[in-house]
Protein backbone atom coordinates (compact mmCIF):
# COMPACT_ATOMS: atom_id res chain seq x y z
CA UNK A 1 0.00 0.00 0.00
CA UNK A 2 1.15 3.59 -0.85
CA UNK A 3 1.67 5.53 2.15
CA UNK A 4 2.79 9.49 1.20
CA UNK A 5 2.26 12.88 2.65
CA UNK A 6 -0.35 14.79 0.16
CA UNK A 7 1.26 15.27 -3.24
CA UNK A 8 1.71 18.69 -4.64
CA UNK A 9 1.55 19.36 -8.15
CA UNK A 10 5.29 18.42 -9.22
CA UNK A 11 4.59 15.28 -7.94
CA UNK A 12 1.30 14.82 -8.92
CA UNK A 13 2.97 15.13 -12.81
CA UNK A 14 6.08 13.27 -12.21
CA UNK A 15 5.57 10.81 -9.39
CA UNK A 16 5.77 7.00 -10.95
CA UNK A 17 5.66 5.41 -7.44
CA UNK A 18 2.51 3.89 -6.61
CA UNK A 19 0.98 5.58 -10.01
CA UNK A 20 -0.31 2.83 -12.42
CA UNK A 21 1.35 4.59 -15.77
CA UNK A 22 4.48 1.87 -15.43
CA UNK A 23 1.67 -1.23 -16.08
CA UNK A 24 0.04 0.35 -18.99
CA UNK A 25 3.05 2.35 -20.69
CA UNK A 26 3.35 -0.40 -23.56
CA UNK A 27 -0.47 -0.46 -24.50
CA UNK A 28 -0.53 3.76 -24.38
CA UNK A 29 2.77 4.14 -26.37
CA UNK A 30 0.90 1.27 -28.99
CA UNK A 31 -2.03 3.84 -28.54
CA UNK A 32 0.21 7.16 -29.55
CA UNK A 33 2.08 5.12 -32.30
CA UNK A 34 -1.23 4.14 -33.98
CA UNK A 35 -2.50 7.68 -34.16
CA UNK A 36 0.33 8.90 -35.27
CA UNK A 37 -0.10 6.48 -38.68
CA UNK A 38 -3.20 7.50 -39.19
CA UNK A 39 -2.83 11.12 -38.56
CA UNK A 40 0.31 11.05 -41.66
CA UNK A 41 -2.59 9.00 -43.26
CA UNK A 42 -4.76 11.45 -43.38
CA UNK A 43 -2.10 14.31 -44.35
CA UNK A 44 -1.32 12.18 -47.58
CA UNK A 45 -4.90 11.02 -48.30
CA UNK A 46 -7.81 13.69 -46.62
CA UNK A 47 -10.61 11.96 -48.21
CA UNK A 48 -10.48 8.61 -46.71
CA UNK A 49 -11.38 10.49 -42.99
CA UNK A 50 -13.78 13.32 -44.70
CA UNK A 51 -17.07 11.40 -43.37
CA UNK A 52 -15.66 9.72 -40.27
CA UNK A 53 -17.87 11.25 -37.43
CA UNK A 54 -17.37 11.63 -33.72
CA UNK A 55 -21.09 11.60 -32.83
CA UNK A 56 -20.33 7.88 -32.21
CA UNK A 57 -17.39 7.59 -29.81
CA UNK A 58 -18.85 10.33 -27.56
CA UNK A 59 -21.94 7.99 -27.05
CA UNK A 60 -19.35 4.84 -26.86
CA UNK A 61 -17.09 6.72 -24.42
CA UNK A 62 -19.64 8.43 -21.75
CA UNK A 63 -21.58 4.31 -21.64
CA UNK A 64 -17.49 2.83 -21.42
CA UNK A 65 -16.91 5.50 -18.58
CA UNK A 66 -20.13 4.71 -16.72
CA UNK A 67 -19.43 0.41 -17.20
CA UNK A 68 -15.57 1.20 -16.08
CA UNK A 69 -16.93 3.14 -12.82
CA UNK A 70 -19.07 -0.04 -12.09
CA UNK A 71 -16.79 -2.40 -12.09
CA UNK A 72 -13.63 -0.36 -10.07
CA UNK A 73 -16.48 0.51 -7.51
CA UNK A 74 -16.76 -3.24 -7.34
CA UNK A 75 -13.17 -3.67 -7.13
CA UNK A 76 -12.31 -1.35 -4.39
CA UNK A 77 -15.20 -2.69 -2.25
CA UNK A 78 -13.37 -6.14 -2.34
CA UNK A 79 -10.03 -4.12 -1.63
CA UNK A 80 -12.30 -2.28 1.24
CA UNK A 81 -14.02 -5.11 2.69
CA UNK A 82 -10.62 -6.95 2.76
CA UNK A 83 -9.03 -4.16 5.00
CA UNK A 84 -11.83 -4.63 7.13
CA UNK A 85 -11.92 -8.09 7.97
CA UNK A 86 -8.28 -7.59 8.89
CA UNK A 87 -9.25 -4.95 11.08
CA UNK A 88 -11.67 -7.47 12.88
CA UNK A 89 -8.67 -9.85 12.97
CA UNK A 90 -6.51 -7.29 15.63
CA UNK A 91 -9.79 -6.77 17.60
CA UNK A 92 -10.21 -10.22 18.21
CA UNK A 93 -6.87 -11.03 18.51
CA UNK A 94 -5.68 -8.61 20.48
CA UNK A 95 -9.08 -9.50 22.91
CA UNK A 96 -8.09 -13.04 22.95
CA UNK A 97 -4.65 -11.61 24.24
CA UNK A 98 -6.26 -9.77 26.79
CA UNK A 99 -8.90 -12.16 28.04
CA UNK A 100 -6.53 -15.06 28.11
CA UNK A 101 -5.02 -13.47 31.06
CA UNK A 102 -7.54 -15.90 32.48
CA UNK A 103 -5.15 -18.83 31.93
CA UNK A 104 -2.90 -19.16 35.11
CA UNK A 105 -0.53 -21.23 33.80
CA UNK A 106 2.02 -18.95 32.53
CA UNK A 107 3.41 -21.53 29.55
CA UNK A 108 0.59 -22.63 28.41
CA UNK A 109 -0.20 -19.29 27.98
CA UNK A 110 2.51 -18.39 26.11
CA UNK A 111 1.98 -21.35 24.08
CA UNK A 112 -1.00 -20.75 22.84
CA UNK A 113 -0.43 -17.19 22.01
CA UNK A 114 2.66 -18.58 20.25
CA UNK A 115 -0.35 -20.52 18.03
CA UNK A 116 -1.95 -17.29 17.49
CA UNK A 117 1.13 -15.88 16.27
CA UNK A 118 1.33 -19.12 14.04
CA UNK A 119 -2.05 -18.41 12.73
CA UNK A 120 -1.84 -14.62 11.47
CA UNK A 121 1.42 -16.09 10.00
CA UNK A 122 -0.17 -19.06 8.22
CA UNK A 123 -3.48 -16.55 7.05
CA UNK A 124 -0.98 -14.65 5.43
CA UNK A 125 0.45 -16.97 3.60
CA UNK A 126 -2.79 -19.10 2.38
CA UNK A 127 -4.13 -15.13 0.77
CA UNK A 128 -1.45 -14.87 -1.24
CA UNK A 129 -0.89 -18.54 -2.07
CA UNK A 130 2.20 -20.03 -0.07
CA UNK A 131 3.05 -22.31 2.39
CA UNK A 132 0.88 -21.76 5.18
CA UNK A 133 2.95 -24.47 7.62
CA UNK A 134 6.76 -23.05 6.43
CA UNK A 135 4.86 -19.82 7.34
CA UNK A 136 3.65 -20.54 10.83
CA UNK A 137 5.68 -24.20 11.85
CA UNK A 138 8.34 -22.28 14.32
CA UNK A 139 5.33 -20.73 16.36
CA UNK A 140 2.89 -24.40 16.34
CA UNK A 141 3.22 -26.90 19.02
CA UNK A 142 2.28 -29.60 16.74
CA UNK A 143 2.87 -31.50 13.38
CA UNK A 144 1.53 -30.59 10.38
CA UNK A 145 -1.17 -33.63 10.49
CA UNK A 146 -3.08 -32.23 13.15
CA UNK A 147 -3.54 -29.04 11.32
CA UNK A 148 -4.56 -30.39 8.33
CA UNK A 149 -4.79 -28.72 4.63
CA UNK A 150 -5.94 -25.54 6.07
CA UNK A 151 -3.25 -24.80 8.74
CA UNK A 152 -4.93 -21.70 9.62
CA UNK A 153 -8.53 -23.00 10.42
CA UNK A 154 -6.11 -26.17 11.70
CA UNK A 155 -4.84 -23.63 14.31
CA UNK A 156 -8.58 -22.05 15.69
CA UNK A 157 -9.54 -25.76 15.78
CA UNK A 158 -6.40 -26.20 18.29
CA UNK A 159 -6.81 -23.32 20.32
CA UNK A 160 -10.67 -24.14 20.92
CA UNK A 161 -10.19 -27.13 21.60
CA UNK A 162 -7.72 -26.27 24.45
CA UNK A 163 -9.75 -23.80 25.99
CA UNK A 164 -12.30 -26.27 26.25
CA UNK A 165 -10.36 -28.61 28.09
CA UNK A 166 -9.38 -26.05 30.05
CA UNK A 167 -12.96 -25.43 31.19
CA UNK A 168 -13.52 -29.08 31.86
CA UNK A 169 -11.08 -29.41 34.33
CA UNK A 170 -11.96 -26.35 35.72
CA UNK A 171 -9.01 -24.08 35.06
CA UNK A 172 -10.96 -21.25 33.39
CA UNK A 173 -14.76 -20.55 33.92
CA UNK A 174 -17.34 -21.12 31.64
CA UNK A 175 -18.46 -17.78 31.15
CA UNK A 176 -14.48 -17.02 30.37
CA UNK A 177 -14.39 -19.94 27.96
CA UNK A 178 -17.83 -18.83 26.02
CA UNK A 179 -15.60 -15.24 25.76
CA UNK A 180 -12.49 -17.17 24.28
CA UNK A 181 -14.51 -18.99 22.00
CA UNK A 182 -16.23 -15.67 20.63
CA UNK A 183 -12.93 -14.64 20.02
CA UNK A 184 -12.00 -17.19 18.35
CA UNK A 185 -15.23 -17.45 16.10
CA UNK A 186 -14.71 -13.84 15.29
CA UNK A 187 -11.32 -14.99 13.36
CA UNK A 188 -13.08 -17.55 11.91
CA UNK A 189 -15.40 -14.97 10.29
CA UNK A 190 -12.69 -13.14 9.09
CA UNK A 191 -10.71 -16.03 7.94
CA UNK A 192 -13.96 -17.07 5.88
CA UNK A 193 -14.33 -13.42 4.29
CA UNK A 194 -10.86 -13.02 2.93
CA UNK A 195 -11.02 -16.61 1.74
CA UNK A 196 -14.38 -15.58 -0.16
CA UNK A 197 -12.63 -12.86 -1.32
CA UNK A 198 -9.43 -14.21 -2.36
CA UNK A 199 -11.87 -17.48 -4.75
CA UNK A 200 -14.09 -15.56 -5.83
CA UNK A 201 -12.91 -12.85 -8.68
CA UNK A 202 -15.25 -10.71 -10.43
CA UNK A 203 -17.25 -12.76 -13.06
CA UNK A 204 -14.86 -13.29 -16.02
CA UNK A 205 -17.28 -12.52 -19.29
CA UNK A 206 -17.63 -9.13 -17.35
CA UNK A 207 -14.38 -8.53 -17.31
CA UNK A 208 -13.20 -9.15 -20.37
CA UNK A 209 -16.06 -7.70 -22.16
CA UNK A 210 -14.46 -4.48 -20.65
CA UNK A 211 -10.65 -5.26 -21.53
CA UNK A 212 -11.75 -5.74 -25.24
CA UNK A 213 -14.17 -2.56 -25.23
CA UNK A 214 -11.24 -0.48 -24.27
CA UNK A 215 -9.54 -1.83 -27.12
CA UNK A 216 -11.48 -0.91 -29.35
CA UNK A 217 -12.31 2.24 -28.37
CA UNK A 218 -8.38 3.00 -28.30
CA UNK A 219 -8.17 1.75 -31.82
CA UNK A 220 -11.04 3.28 -33.24
CA UNK A 221 -10.94 6.70 -31.80
CA UNK A 222 -7.52 8.24 -34.00
CA UNK A 223 -9.49 7.70 -36.73
CA UNK A 224 -12.77 10.35 -35.60
CA UNK A 225 -10.16 12.71 -34.26
CA UNK A 226 -6.95 12.59 -37.23
CA UNK A 227 -8.90 15.06 -39.63
CA UNK A 228 -10.28 17.87 -37.09
CA UNK A 229 -7.43 18.33 -34.74
CA UNK A 230 -4.98 16.77 -37.43
CA UNK A 231 -0.95 16.20 -35.26
CA UNK A 232 -2.66 17.01 -31.92
CA UNK A 233 -4.56 13.72 -32.05
CA UNK A 234 -1.77 11.32 -31.04
CA UNK A 235 -1.90 13.78 -27.90
CA UNK A 236 -5.05 13.48 -26.99
CA UNK A 237 -6.26 9.99 -28.03
CA UNK A 238 -2.90 9.45 -25.21
CA UNK A 239 -4.70 11.05 -22.55
CA UNK A 240 -7.97 8.92 -23.24
CA UNK A 241 -5.97 5.88 -23.65
CA UNK A 242 -3.73 6.65 -20.41
CA UNK A 243 -7.47 7.42 -18.76
CA UNK A 244 -9.25 4.05 -20.14
CA UNK A 245 -6.22 2.16 -19.24
CA UNK A 246 -5.30 3.08 -16.40
CA UNK A 247 -8.57 2.52 -14.72
CA UNK A 248 -8.82 -0.87 -15.97
CA UNK A 249 -5.68 -1.60 -14.80
CA UNK A 250 -6.63 -0.41 -11.22
CA UNK A 251 -9.42 -2.42 -10.83
CA UNK A 252 -7.14 -5.39 -11.81
CA UNK A 253 -4.89 -4.39 -9.06
CA UNK A 254 -7.59 -3.81 -6.77
CA UNK A 255 -9.48 -6.85 -7.15
CA UNK A 256 -7.27 -9.47 -5.31
CA UNK A 257 -6.03 -7.39 -2.55
CA UNK A 258 -3.89 -9.86 -0.46
CA UNK A 259 -1.17 -10.00 -2.92
CA UNK A 260 2.19 -7.98 -3.56
CA UNK A 261 1.55 -5.40 -5.64
CA UNK A 262 2.21 -1.65 -4.53
CA UNK A 263 -1.39 -1.34 -3.81
CA UNK A 264 -2.51 -4.27 -1.98
CA UNK A 265 -3.22 -4.32 1.24
CA UNK A 266 -0.24 -4.15 3.76
CA UNK A 267 -0.33 -7.74 5.44
CA UNK A 268 3.05 -8.01 6.61
CA UNK A 269 2.27 -4.64 8.35
CA UNK A 270 -0.68 -5.51 10.18
CA UNK A 271 0.58 -8.77 11.42
CA UNK A 272 3.41 -7.27 12.46
CA UNK A 273 1.45 -4.99 14.60
CA UNK A 274 -0.65 -7.70 16.06
CA UNK A 275 2.83 -10.01 16.71
CA UNK A 276 4.25 -6.84 18.67
CA UNK A 277 1.08 -6.35 20.75
CA UNK A 278 0.77 -10.03 21.72
CA UNK A 279 4.56 -10.25 22.89
CA UNK A 280 4.35 -7.04 25.06
CA UNK A 281 1.50 -8.67 26.61
CA UNK A 282 3.83 -11.73 27.20
CA UNK A 283 6.64 -9.49 29.14
CA UNK A 284 8.57 -9.43 26.20
CA UNK A 285 10.83 -6.81 26.00
CA UNK A 286 12.78 -6.66 22.89
CA UNK A 287 10.10 -6.76 20.26
CA UNK A 288 10.32 -6.77 16.36
CA UNK A 289 10.79 -3.58 14.71
CA UNK A 290 7.43 -2.55 13.19
CA UNK A 291 7.33 -2.62 9.37
CA UNK A 292 7.42 0.95 8.24
CA UNK A 293 7.33 2.49 4.20
CA UNK A 294 10.06 1.83 2.16
CA UNK A 295 10.29 4.27 -1.01
CA UNK A 296 6.33 4.82 0.29
CA UNK A 297 5.78 1.15 -0.03
CA UNK A 298 4.17 -0.10 3.36
CA UNK A 299 3.86 -4.01 2.68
Amino acid sequence: MIVRPKPNLLNVLISLKGSIAKRIARRALMITVLASLIVLVETLQPAFFARVSGTPFTLLGLSLSIFMSFRNNACYDRWWEGRKAWGTIVIEARSFVRESIAITDSGLRETLLMELRGFLHALNARLRGEDEFAAAGKWLSNRQAVYGHNVSDGILRHLGAECSRLAQQGEISEWRYVTLEQRLRGLSEAQATCERIKTTPLPFPYTLLLHRTIYIFCVLLPFAMAEPLGWMAPVFTTIVAYTFFGLDAIGDELEDPFGRDENDLPLDAMVRTIERDLLQALGYEELPPAVEPVDYVLN
